[in-house]
């Protein structure tokens, strides 16, 4: 059974906008789980990136086959990891200090968190995992991370979420300051997603 495009398994504008750039090489129609029409509680109850994309992936895999539909589909999950926090917020990223608090008052909560804490102690990374579910109910994911630091303030307006207090110093900036291009090329989303393009093209090779 061959798929003709892919169902990302999230509603967030911003990712989806990120993931269209990194993947458009693919020739596939990509959507969100919205624009699929999906809407289905996810409970994700994983203890690691992997077990929560993967819970991702295969409810809305499920979903499809309810209605006798073919994609692949993929998920991710993601989050920062700041090691004088013990790895915080990790996979509660997203509903750190709740799903519906800003991410400005996120960010500014963890910068007061870490007030004093010199720059060698203030080291992070974004981790991103992304999980595939064929229609051949293959599974298969990509880890990926990046390394920085949490900087002082809020910079740049190119990011969303944590980016524009994550620090690079083999950049010189912050991740939001990065422009689009750049932050998709060297982004943990950005390489977890080129695994997961290898995986996908190998499989188009296969017909799936």
């Amino acid at each position: 059974m061959k798929a003709d495009k892919i169902i990302f398994a999230t509603g967030n504008a911003d990712k989806m906008r990120e993931i269209r750039m990194i993947m458009a090489d693919l020739g596939l129609e990509i959507q969100s789980m919205k624009e699929a029409g999906i809407a289905v509680d996810i409970v994700e109850d994983g203890k690691t990136f992997e077990e929560n994309a993967m819970i991702k992936a295969r409810a809305i895999a499920q979903e499809l086959r309810k209605r006798d539909e073919w994609a692949i589909v993929l998920a991710d999950d993601s989050g920062l990891e700041i090691d004088y926090l013990n790895k915080e917020p990790g996979i509660y990223s997203a509903r750190y200090m709740g799903e519906d608090t800003s991410y400005t008052v996120k960010n500014a909560n963890l910068i007061q968190r870490l007030a004093g804490v010199p720059d060698e102690k203030r080291t992070a990374r974004f981790v991103c995992v992304i999980a595939a579910v064929f229609p051949d109910d293959r599974e298969c994911s990509a880890r990926a991370t990046i390394e920085g630091r949490i900087g002082y303030e809020e910079r740049g307006a190119n990011g969303f979420g944590y980016d524009p207090i994550f620090y690079l110093p083999d950049y010189g900036m912050y991740s939001a300051e990065l422009a689009p291009e750049e932050k998709n090329r060297i982004s943990h989303r950005g390489k977890a997603l080129e695994e997961m393009k290898k995986v996908l093209k190998q499989a188009a090779e296969e017909t799936l």
